[in-house]
């Protein structure tokens, strides 16, 4: 674990030199925020609420996809990258001080997203809601981590940022992320939604801040994400390795 949280500073490090990349993650769900819940469901307790957990996972998403997608392309192109391979630490610490980085930054992406909910909306949580929405960031985190290792793995840097902008958009929709709660989807996206792995996301996430009782098929839905996307980020891993010390 030492070793891990050596290169989790040193991602960390790497992403505060350029704000930008910390403003950006946290960029796109503040002004989802702004311009699809306060408006229209902001002064409704409950529907607040509800958005507030789509809008949360819209930020888990964002920045996992882009931070592994693209950050981990760009890093391949580094010489630095092929030097870490080398070192007897091994990958285990150097992916877990990765995914350790990403989620610090996740939750940082998350700010703006729950200070607006706390001062223009009517969202309110609990306590203990609050702790467990805590939690089931950090739950959510990981399909969205092994769809960008997967895409940071596979492709060279310039594919990556396309494929994750196209990957990301169709997910986000498709989960009904954009819609609010649960009651506003349309029937439309509520066919397709309970197959994607956001609406298994934010089901959780709802599931630990309101009331709500996640569908059974949103939550096997996910977890058969959940392994495909392991296989297909490790195999990408694998052949990547593979080339570069063939």
């Amino acid at each position: 674990m030492p070793l891990a949280l050596v290169h989790a500073r040193f991602q960390l490090l790497e992403t505060v030199r350029i704000p930008v990349a910390i403003f950006g993650s946290a960029f796109f769900p503040a002004a989802a925020m702004l311009f699809f819940v306060v408006p229209f469901t902001g002064e409704d307790a409950t529907a607040a609420t509800y958005a507030t957990a789509a809008m949360v996972t819209f930020a888990v998403m964002s920045a996992n996809i882009f931070q592994y997608g693209v950050g981990v392309a760009e890093d391949r192109d580094k010489p630095w990258d092929p030097y870490t391979r080398t070192l007897p630490a091994g990958p285990a610490a150097r992916l877990t001080g990765r995914i350790l980085a990403g989620l610090a930054l996740t939750y940082l992406s998350m700010i703006p997203v729950v200070v607006i909910a706390a001062v223009a909306t009517a969202a309110r949580v609990t306590p203990v809601q609050f702790l467990l929405g805590a939690g089931a960031v950090a739950v959510i985190s990981v399909p969205f981590t092994l769809l960008g290792l997967a895409i940071g793995y596979s492709l060279p840097s310039k594919a990556a940022i396309v494929v994750a902008q196209l990957v990301f958009f169709p997910l986000a929709v498709g989960g009904g992320l954009l819609t609010g709660g649960p009651d506003s989807t349309p029937g439309f996206i509520k066919a397709i939604a309970p197959y994607l792995p956001t609406r298994g996301a934010v089901e959780v996430v709802w599931a630990a801040t309101t009331d709500w009782r996640t569908d059974p098929l949103s939550m096997v839905m996910l977890g058969v994400w959940l392994v495909v996307l392991a296989a297909v980020a490790g195999w990408a891993y694998r052949r990547d390795e593979g080339r570069r010390f063939a």
